[in-house]
């Protein structure tokens, strides 16, 4: 979701609250995590963090670093409810497959057939494709006028009008732009077909699988015991972060919970106690798109490997808020990082880190040498990538290897040969669609988005 920053500077201090389970934790990872929280909030950048880490019926960790509130000097206590922001999309992905196991919902019906009122300009876009980014219906937090929508109370239709009045960024099914405004349109079209509000379907239908009784749909009004308040990391130093009406993350983004509910979440889910067998398989399975090209992002989760092995999960990110929850599938272990400061202090990176240091680091694909000549792909090819154009330009280095530079900016970083025409570098792949000798396209897969992007002569 939309990020803000502004600028302040308050002094803090590191607050770490006795975990829960104490006697069934890791005292090397409390130290390990300690360390990484103390780095940032003594740097003055982070506010406060929560952590939870679980493996099998063993918690390793429920640790709570710094403040939920700077100005009254609160600290995180170790219950604390976060705003989530896009781990939102995975329980609005189970709302959609609980009303499509009822017959309620057509996965691969047009969306039309719910939300008429939408224009989708002469294309079929099914609700199967609204669940992975890849309709190229227009992101509407990627819009400028979000900015001014952001803090205002209207109907929802406004945003429907902007969105269906923008171009689409692709063909529906021919690459996967990472998009709001398809969870946006889910959450409607779940409050059309079951009769309620997006909030009170999730409440008595999801939360209760796996007794969720800290979690709700985020208010700008409701008091919240123990609820965090968000801040913004600068290079003056943190303030508290911009109003959003929650009006409008709706079902994209605008979920609040707590470190221990989304524990019991991913024990649950992952676990066969919220969906059946084949819709659970539906939720996190990718599915591929027109041409066949496979994809790791599923159905508002993702499943890959990353660092510590293959996992199961999604991140967020909110004014003022950031977050990570994911489910190492072999290790049965789930990891839970939330920040309640926008900055450095990067969830993902800290989930990574963790699980590095428990599991070690998932091996890199096998690198070989690719068969054919390198300098064939050399060249610049662009495309559309999320709210703006990319560019990346591919070259072979004075040491003959293989670099991409996607960013003006940016340095050109190295690629190795995976397989065919694929490249890697970390979790991206670049693979080249090729014509004889000459690459026609460059797709360039982060997980979270696979950019087609055409060469250009």
């Amino acid at each position: 979701m939309v990020r803000r920053f502004c600028f302040a500077c308050l002094s803090l201090c590191l607050v770490a609250f006795a975990p829960v389970d104490a006697t069934a934790q890791s005292p090397r990872l409390a130290a390990f995590v300690d360390s990484i929280a103390s780095e940032y909030i003594e740097a003055g950048t982070l506010a406060g963090m929560s952590v939870g880490v679980v493996q099998g019926s063993e918690t390793l960790l429920m640790g709570t670093y710094g403040h939920a509130d700077l100005e009254w000097d609160v600290p995180m206590p170790r219950n604390a409810i976060h705003e989530i922001g896009s781990v939102t999309k995975q329980f609005t992905s189970v709302a959609v497959l609980m009303l499509w196991q009822q017959g309620k919902i057509d996965l691969d019906a047009d969306m039309s057939t719910y939300l008429p009122e939408f224009d989708t300009q002469g294309r079929a876009v099914t609700v199967r494709r609204l669940m992975d980014h890849t309709s190229g219906i227009k992101g509407y937090t990627e819009m400028g006028s979000f900015g001014t929508l952001a803090t205002q109370d209207l109907s929802r239709d406004t945003l429907l009008a902007l969105v269906g009045a923008e171009p689409f960024d692709f063909e529906p099914g021919t690459a996967l732009i990472y998009n709001n405004s398809g969870f946006f349109l889910l959450g409607l079209i779940i409050e059309k077909v079951s009769g309620q509000s997006y909030s009170d379907y999730l409440e008595q239908n999801v939360f209760p699988k796996a007794a969720m009784d800290d979690s709700s749909y985020c208010s700008n009004s409701v008091v919240l015991k123990n609820r965090a308040h968000g801040y913004q990391a600068s290079q003056r130093g943190l303030q508290r972060a911009p109003y959003l009406n929650h009006h409008w993350p709706y079902a994209a983004g605008s979920l609040c919970s707590t470190v221990g509910d989304l524990i019991a979440w991913n024990r649950a889910l992952h676990g066969g106690e919220v969906l059946p067998e084949e819709a659970y398989r539906l939720l996190v399975t990718p599915e591929p798109l027109e041409d066949g090209t496979t994809l790791r992002y599923a159905k508002g989760i993702t499943q890959h490997v990353g660092p510590g092995g293959p996992m199961i999960g999604h991140g967020g990110g909110i004014n003022g808020f950031l977050s990570e929850s994911r489910y190492y599938t072999e290790e049965d272990a789930i990891v839970v990082v939330l920040v309640n400061t926008t900055g450095p202090a990067n969830p993902a990176g800290i989930a990574n880190a963790i699980g590095r240091h428990l599991f070690g680091d998932a091996a890199d694909p096998v690198a070989g040498s690719y068969p054919g000549d390198l300098a064939d792909l050399v060249g610049e090819f662009t495309g559309a990538a999320r709210g703006r154009t990319m560019t990346a330009r591919v070259a072979v280095d004075g040491e003959g290897r293989l670099t991409v530079v996607t960013q003006a900016r940016g340095g050109a970083q190295p690629v190795e040969f995976l397989e065919g025409t694929t490249f890697f570098r970390g979790t991206t792949r670049y693979t080249f669609d090729m014509e004889g000798n000459a690459p026609t396209r460059l797709r360039l897969d982060h997980v979270g988005g696979h950019y087609v992007l055409e060469a250009r002569e």
